[in-house]
């Protein structure tokens, strides 16, 4: 996954945590839920997730000083966890989401933001590519424009919920699993591209073919 500029970041980011994946999120969680409920679940969520995401943005340099993680490593593992989640969205395998068989919370935003963390507040998809995108170049001016690739997706997605939220309620998610399984294919292309790129900046270069 190579990240040079804004149009190249959106299209990254809009592949790892679109509509596509984010509305088969709350399609699952809209059947016990009014309409004003699911919205107002929708802007709160949105809400954590673009701050969760402008930090890991602006902190992609600190977080992986701290961790003591080089940029080869993320890539590799970033690659691998790309690659797993796309293999389980074409299988039709959702990773991340709540188990149904959870205790509710009596607050039903409060509730759903729980079950929303790992598949859209804090996806380790987006979280993987906000720090690789943030740390192809070390200047602020491009952590900025991460972030506001990031933010322009998670604000489609929020969109897309608020008008789509009477049809996710009564959806039977077949169209959205064909989404989902479709991204999977490109999500895949992705991981691999993102570990080869590991390897190579670690030495390892592969022979090309003619």
């Amino acid at each position: 996954m190579y990240v040079f500029d804004l149009s190249s970041a959106f299209i990254a980011f809009f592949a790892v945590v679109g509509p596509p994946k984010v509305l088969l999120s709350f399609a699952q969680l809209g059947a016990g839920r009014s309409t004003g409920d699911l919205r107002r679940l929708a802007l709160w969520s949105t809400l954590v997730a673009a701050v969760v995401g402008g930090v890991m943005a602006y902190t992609a340099d600190f977080v992986t000083t701290l961790f003591h993680v080089s940029d080869q490593s993320l890539q590799l593992a970033g690659g691998t966890i790309f690659f797993i989640y796309a293999v389980a969205l074409v299988l039709g395998i959702h990773l991340g989401g709540g188990d149904s068989d959870d205790e509710h919370l009596a607050n039903p935003t409060v509730d759903g933001i729980r079950a929303l963390l790992l598949p859209y507040i804090a996806s380790p998809l987006a979280m993987t590519g906000v720090l690789i995108g943030s740390l192809s170049k070390d200047t602020w001016g491009w952590h900025t424009t991460v972030a506001v690739a990031y933010l322009a997706v998670v604000a489609i997605n929020c969109v897309c919920v608020l008008l789509l939220a009477p049809l996710l309620q009564r959806s039977r998610r077949t169209s959205l699993e064909l989404l989902s399984r479709l991204l999977g294919l490109l999500l895949a292309a992705v991981g691999v591209e993102l570990f080869l790129n590991g390897l190579a900046e670690l030495g390892v270069h592969m022979a090309v073919g003619h």
